[in-house]
């Protein structure tokens, strides 16, 4: 089902960018991209038209939430994906299996993340996008995941066997808004204590991952963050450093834990924007 822009609740946006909105950008909601009957779905964000024949590059757009909560229609991802869809990009924000104290998702969270990448593949031609020129970007939990994405390959372990297994999970460049780098304290995502499970915790940990062959990322974060400490990205960022990845670090002065590409501190459509138009725009 198509959704008009200017229905949508909650979107922060200026102006001037929602007026241009309503006639320049498609929504889909509620796409079933993970099949076999499950409740989570997706929004897709649209160009609403092609740009002189060219192919669009797709991007995987990931809540945060603790990986126990949040939405793919929140106000940050519709923000996201709409931004995106007015710069000629497909956005596809997605809702992913949350840990519940009696249901522990790691690493079938993941997993959906993945599995979005190579939907978006398995439906290029119908969506006009480049199979070649996929991205991801995550706030919170969502850049844990986004980072994760962008980090392990099938080396890993950590690719799911289907559905379309046919298709890569790999992605050609990825954001990373202020997400943890490592999990530091016993998470029910996990469903077992650190003291237990300390190999799975440190799979599930982006630093230990980082490799010259990954795509290059862009991390975010603000130092009024309460929630995911600035060192967290810090850290990631000298992983990738040592590791030779591509990478860029924008400390952002006063911004809070969380924002999308417009906070109030400093827009950030054409720094973030204008990173994958570097890496997924050729």
């Amino acid at each position: 089902m198509n959704l008009p822009h200017r229905l949508l609740p909650g979107l922060l946006l200026a102006l001037p960018l929602a007026a241009a909105a309503q006639d320049a950008v498609r929504i889909e909601k509620d796409i079933d991209y993970l099949g076999g009957g499950r409740k989570e779905k997706a929004d897709l964000y649209l160009p609403a038209k092609a740009e002189g024949g060219k192919k669009f590059p797709g991007i995987v757009i990931i809540h945060g939430g603790g990986w126990t909560g949040g939405d793919k229609g929140a106000a940050r991802e519709q923000n996201i994906g709409t931004n995106l869809a007015l710069r000629g990009y497909v956005g596809l924000s997605i809702n992913y299996l949350l840990a519940t104290t009696n249901q522990p998702t790691w690493p079938q969270n993941l997993h959906d993340c993945k599995t979005a990448v190579r939907w978006l593949r398995q439906n290029a031609a119908r969506l006009n996008i480049d199979p070649d020129r996929i991205g991801v970007i995550g706030g919170s939990a969502g850049g844990h995941l986004a980072t994760m994405v962008a980090l392990t390959g099938p080396d890993a372990g950590l690719d799911p066997k289907g559905p379309y297994g046919e298709f890569s999970c790999r992605v050609q460049a990825a954001v990373d808004l202020y997400g943890p780098a490592q999990v530091r304290r016993d998470h029910v995502m996990i469903g077992k204590p650190r003291a237990e499970a300390e190999e799975t915790y440190q799979a599930a940990e982006p630093i230990h991952h980082a490799t010259k062959d990954d795509p290059p990322m862009y991390i975010l974060h603000g130092t009024g963050d309460k929630t995911v400490p600035v060192e967290q990205s810090k850290i990631l960022a000298a992983a990738l450093e040592k590791a030779g990845v591509p990478h860029k670090l924008l400390i952002i002065e006063g911004a809070p834990h969380s924002f999308h590409l417009q906070p109030k501190q400093r827009d950030l459509r054409d720094e973030i924007i204008g990173f994958f138009d570097q890496h997924l725009k050729r």
